[in-house]
């Protein structure tokens, strides 16, 4: 009766352990797969699906926005993006803002002395929209300056 119990016990481990690795094993071959990007005319032809989507939660945060600002629905279901269409304006636009920006990097930013030795901030999407989806037209107005002279603290009290 022991001896019986044991090999049924066997079994369904053995059992149990192989569909395990099966699961597994197919998991695996199902992630090793990258994802195809399409109509990728900005960003360079060697950017991984990663590093795409992980610009595409920047721009998100930077403009205030959701994918549906820039990326037009699918034509099947519409409660999906169809990332890769042009059907939006607005995709065209983001694609200019960034050529303008990667721009403005290369021939002003990378051109200030010490560059190379200092932390630089580079242009981005936020430095003009700042969590709105269209650029702020001017600064901010400054705060009148304090009372008593030039706006200068008064010197402290001896």
């Amino acid at each position: 009766m022991f001896n019986q119990h044991r090999k049924k016990t066997f079994v369904i481990t053995t059992l149990t352990c192989f569909v395990v690795i099966m699961i597994f094993s197919f998991r695996s071959v199902q992630q090793e797969q990258p994802k195809k990007l399409v109509n990728i005319k900005v960003f360079p032809a060697t950017a991984t699906y990663k590093e795409v989507d992980h610009a595409m939660d920047e721009f998100k945060v930077d403009l205030g926005v959701k994918c549906n600002y820039c990326h037009a629905p699918s034509k099947d279901n519409p409660r999906k993006m169809d990332m890769a269409s042009d059907a939006n304006p607005k995709k065209d636009i983001s694609r200019d803002m960034m050529r303008m920006t990667e721009e403005m990097n290369k021939k002003y930013i990378a051109l200030i002395p010490h560059a190379d030795t200092v932390k630089v901030q580079l242009i981005t999407c936020n430095t003009c929209h700042r969590g709105a989806p269209k650029p702020f037209a001017k600064a901010p107005a400054m705060p009148p300056p304090p009372p008593g002279g030039q706006g200068f603290p008064p010197p402290p009290a001896k």
